[in-house]
């Protein structure tokens, strides 16, 4: 069945944060792109071992690889045009620079601590302009796209644009020990972490679809070596967003080189 856009998906995303496109990719474009995002997966392991869960940016093996797939993946029109009616006209898939590629680990199973991508205390940020900046849906975007089944996102919906919950920054504090346990102990206690954080679901993705989610709310990821996973892992900025991450980085490369200096 074909996708088709409805109201729910621009709902979903401001009232939850976050919002599936349901099996928007087509099955021919799915193939295409899971044989590009292999050989990324080989060279990704090659660089930085078997534990490796990202490569990012893509672009960096343009001349390498056949990237024909992903561009157009970039310009399918139905999940542009998607993008626009969730966010707006102005918003952009930002692709290639950015781009990563998420993976399964393949020794064992591990997971992220729970977080937000950016708080007000977040280093080169303006505590003020973040706070008013937090409360646009528009302006923090990001994307997973899964080419396989994927579950390893667990989410605390609507907790994006408000103050951490004293049961949030609990839960927080409480990643496991994982040093000295089996596989299957750890695969165990990482799950465990992810079902304590308070209101948290977990976004169960299958092939082909694409979930437009806010980063600054609650979520982590949880990965075990038997779930193949290959999921495109992007941002969706209008032209404001672009300008603040480019400020924003040059203001931590300010702080740092500060410290360095003192």
């Amino acid at each position: 069945m074909a996708f088709k856009f409805c109201e729910q998906h621009i709902s979903n995303y401001y009232h939850h944060g976050y919002t599936v496109l349901k099996g928007i990719l087509p099955p021919s474009l799915i193939e295409d792109l899971r044989q590009v995002m292999d050989q990324v997966a080989e060279i990704a392991r090659q660089k930085n071992g078997p534990q490796v869960q990202r490569f990012q940016p893509l672009g960096a093996l343009e001349d390498d690889l056949d990237f024909g797939p992903i561009k157009n993946y970039l310009e399918l029109q139905d999940l542009n045009d998607a993008v626009k009616k969730i966010l707006s006209p102005r918003h952009e898939i930002v692709g290639l620079p950015s781009m990563a590629i998420l993976i399964e680990p393949l020794e064992r199973p591990w997971c992220t601590s729970w977080h937000r991508d950016i708080t007000e205390h977040s280093d080169g940020v303006d505590p003020e302009e973040f706070r008013r900046l937090t409360l646009d849906h528009t302006f923090f975007t990001q994307v997973n796209c899964a080419l396989y089944t994927d579950v390893c996102t667990w989410y605390v919906p609507g907790s994006d644009g408000r103050p951490d919950l004293p049961g949030e920054l609990e839960a927080a504090k409480q990643r496991p020990d994982l040093e000295g346990k089996t596989a299957t102990e750890a695969e165990r206690l990482c799950l465990e972490f992810c079902q304590s954080m308070p209101g948290a679901v977990q976004l169960i993705l299958e092939s082909g679809d694409y979930c437009l989610y806010r980063p600054n709310a609650w979520h982590i990821g949880n990965y075990a070596p038997y779930r193949k996973r290959a999921s495109i892992h992007d941002s969706v900025w209008k032209p404001e967003t672009r300008e603040w991450y480019d400020r924003w980085s040059e203001n931590r490369k300010s702080e740092a080189e500060a410290s360095k200096a003192d």
